[in-house]
């Protein structure tokens, strides 16, 4: 697939084609907020990556500049072609909106995402197409030999990964990775769930896996950003805890009402049972509300299951 010699478009001349017909192809979505630094060696090294591959199905490449206040908009210009287009959003709306204002913008089939700092190696680009028959999403597991994730990152991500294993009862390399090919009517029937921040992509696994569609992770590295990253560690982690949280419970609520019911009920027995046996005076007020409280969450976990499974 060559891609065409750039030719300049003004990006205000650009309309938004929310509704278009969309053929079999693939589109690379490209959300960039203040990437003045690392948007043009991206975009050239993704260029260089196209003219190799060899595609026998169109692609275009979707950059969404999200109100960037710096001069990204202008590092993109230059590369503007053809294959290569630029929707602006007037105000900075978020990570996850930037991802589906350029979902929206597609006229393909296939989604891929990736980032504007140069963190995701677009030579991974091959192995991310390769079966894409076969699964509705393929995700580039941050796992390669050369990662670049800083220290105080890893505890977090870690902890909520397992967070995210455990309730999803599924394997996750990589819980929330910015580069993933992705069906694209598959991914709009979760647009109702998927927020516009950071947690998107957290959720998109956590809702492919919980609906029961074909996920697989491909191992690639990942290189250190140009620029100041935009995550908030404090804030963030606890978001993508809730988000998780929130997630399973919106396609199996009793994986998190069942535990929790288990868990009051067992601790008002040791505690009757603690107390009569060590104190010689049971603590039956004590027992008793820990006991109703396990009885009721198992009751209010049953009708929100009830409620889901009879809601199309």
């Amino acid at each position: 697939m060559s891609v065409a010699t750039p030719t300049l478009k003004r990006p205000d001349a650009l309309h938004t084609l929310h509704d278009h017909e969309v053929t079999e192809g693939l589109s690379i979505v490209i959300p960039a907020y203040n990437e003045e630094n690392g948007i043009a060696p991206t975009l050239s090294e993704l260029k260089e990556e196209l003219l190799k591959l060899e595609l026998d199905i169109p692609l275009e490449v979707v950059i969404v500049n999200d109100g960037s206040t710096d001069k990204t908009a202008e590092a993109i210009e230059p590369y503007l072609d053809d294959v290569l287009r630029l929707v602006n959003h007037p105000r900075n709306r978020g990570y996850g909106a930037a991802l589906k204002t350029g979902i929206e913008n597609a006229r393909y089939t296939w989604i891929l995402i990736t980032d504007a700092d140069g963190t995701y190696p677009n030579v991974h680009i091959p192995e991310v197409l390769e079966d894409r028959d076969s699964f509705d999403m393929i995700v580039g597991a941050r796992i390669g030999e050369k990662t670049h994730i800083p220290l105080i990152r890893r505890p977090p991500k870690w902890a909520l990964r397992k967070l995210a294993e455990i309730l999803s009862q599924q394997t996750i390399p990589d819980l929330n990775s910015g580069f993933r090919l992705m069906r694209r009517d598959v991914v709009r029937e979760f647009y109702n769930i998927l927020p516009n921040g950071f947690s998107f992509t957290t959720t998109i696994t956590l809702a492919m896996f919980s609906a029961g569609f074909r996920v697989k992770y491909t191992p690639i590295n990942y290189n250190k950003r140009e620029g100041k990253s935009k995550i908030r560690p404090i804030y963030d982690t606890l978001n993508f805890t809730k988000l998780i949280i929130r997630t399973i419970m919106y396609f199996d609520p009793l994986r998190i009402f069942l535990p929790l019911s288990v868990a009051f009920v067992g601790l008002s027995i040791l505690v009757g049972l603690g107390t009569y046996l060590w104190l010689g005076q049971l603590w039956d007020t004590t027992t008793v509300l820990l006991f109703v409280t396990g009885v009721q969450i198992l009751i209010t976990g049953m009708l929100a299951d009830m409620l889901n499974r009879r809601l199309p």
